[in-house]
């Protein structure tokens, strides 16, 4: 007899739960890490921070039918149809900013169909590697101006992120 007002008990507890109101009245805002809090693997800027990579440059001429193109570790594929002329394209990876950078010319190069950037982080911060990165569009001074729509492969140790133009791309979190 106690088993079954123990059990009606809990029974009456668990509807009376589920029909309260639960809603929060207030959802707090997503935050970035916080670099004080974590150290310094990580700058305030939101830029992995990694070792250098040694320089490295490619040109290439790319046409209609889309090609690749790689500097270091970093790739950009450009599917066919991207391009209607053959155009010379110059891929950078700059060394000795403590980020891993790329950078493109002709600076300002627009695709009728996005690009495939994938950019490796395999020499970034051991903490950098846990946390979700994406590529960041930046200006001159590193400084983040938009993200590109990003895929994070933590096995790899590459992001890869679509890209409308030629500008400078860094590895961000």
């Amino acid at each position: 007899m106690k088993a079954r007002r123990l059990i009606a008990s809990v029974l009456l507890l668990v509807v009376a739960l589920a029909c309260t109101d639960r809603t929060p009245t207030s959802v707090p805002a997503a935050t970035a890490p916080d670099a004080s809090l974590i150290g310094s693997l990580l700058g305030a800027t939101g830029l992995l921070k990694c070792s250098n990579l040694p320089y490295a440059s490619s040109t290439k001429t790319i046409g209609a039918l889309g090609g690749t193109i790689s500097a270091g570790p970093h790739t950009l594929v450009i599917p066919p149809g991207a391009l209607l002329n053959p155009t010379t394209i110059t891929m950078t990876a700059p060394t000795g900013l403590g980020v891993n950078a790329v950078k493109f010319q002709p600076e300002g190069l627009r695709f009728i169909a996005p690009a495939v950037l994938t950019m490796s982080y395999s020499n970034c911060s051991l903490l950098g590697k846990l946390l979700p990165k994406r590529i960041a569009y930046t200006d001159d001074n590193l400084n983040i101006l938009s993200y590109l729509l990003s895929l994070d492969n933590l096995f790899s140790k590459n992001v890869t992120g679509k890209v409308n133009h030629f500008s400078d791309y860094v590895v961000a979190w």
